[in-house]
């Protein structure tokens, strides 16, 4: 494993630029330990395990053994040891059959093993954006970092960080629809920078169903984006006081003397609160 770490999160934990070091380093001092012996790691950032990379590496495992042991913790007082580092790895070798596996047990603090686990993944390159961007904002979090100190440590750039981090203010359903592989990381961030959630899931919709190019949602956003400035301040400050107040989607469209108020809802109860606000405010 290529080591890629900065040396700001290594002057926090220590552990952490001797425990990457490289895999012969790593197979010094290993032991098998059972594999029902090992619960996985509570902190992994990593939340979908592609099937079929398991059984490949339980393949691999079979007939070349395990290149790496993995990284745990020491035993409870039950003897249950927390997995540190190399889930697939321990999954694998469940997969295969085998009652053992090589690890390396280390004292680690619950950040470390955290900490730990987050770069393994990353340097792997293990993780989809999301989970990436949810391992970034948590490490920022547990260690009080900026987006400009994590990225100095990771050696990226911190546009790279801000634009992981950025995914997550996008709806659950987007979200899912990046971790499950129906659209890239271009194309999110594209839908990012429309500010509407209800054009954001229109053009999501058009993505999966037309199967829109990045460059095509990228022209699309632009297009989006170059509209809204060019509608009358005025109109855009009332659509923003009534969006407050009713909670959803509003838009005015205006037309010489004439024009409409288009109140988004998205289901009869949604219908039925939006109802309710108006009847309550006119009294």
């Amino acid at each position: 494993m290529r080591k890629a770490l900065g040396k700001g999160l290594e002057a926090l934990i220590p552990e952490i630029g001797s425990a990457f070091s490289s895999p012969t380093a790593l197979s010094d001092g290993a032991t098998k330990i059972p594999v029902n012996k090992i619960r996985p790691n509570k902190y992994q950032a990593r939340e979908n395990f592609n099937e079929k990379e398991i059984n490949d590496l339980a393949t691999s495992i079979l007939e070349h053994g395990l290149a790496q042991p993995i990284i745990v913790t020491p035993p409870t007082e039950d003897g249950i040891y927390q997995l540190v580092a190399g889930e697939r790895r321990w999954r694998a070798t469940i997969k295969a059959g085998l009652p053992e596996i090589p690890a390396i047990v280390k004292a680690l603090s619950e950040k470390e093993s955290f900490v730990l686990s987050l770069i393994e993944n990353l340097q792997r390159k293990d993780l989809n954006a999301i989970e990436e961007a949810k391992g970034y904002k948590r490490l920022m979090a547990e260690f009080n970092l900026r987006q400009e100190d994590l990225a100095k440590t990771l050696g990226k750039s911190r546009s790279t960080i801000a634009n992981l981090v950025r995914l997550l203010s996008l709806s659950k359903q987007i979200q899912d629809a990046i971790s499950e592989g129906k659209i890239t990381e271009g194309h999110a961030r594209a839908i990012a920078s429309i500010e509407d959630p209800v054009k954001q899931h229109l053009l999501l919709e058009r993505i999966i169903n037309q199967q829109l190019t990045v460059r095509d949602v990228e022209k699309i956003s632009l297009k989006t984006r170059k509209n809204k400035s060019k509608k009358n301040s005025d109109i855009v400050a009332v659509e923003e006081d009534l969006q407050k107040i009713l909670g959803t989607k509003v838009e005015i469209k205006y037309r010489g003397k004439k024009g409409k108020i288009i109140i988004s809802c998205f289901s009869l109860s949604d219908l039925n609160r939006i109802i309710s606000i108006i009847k309550n405010k006119s009294h």
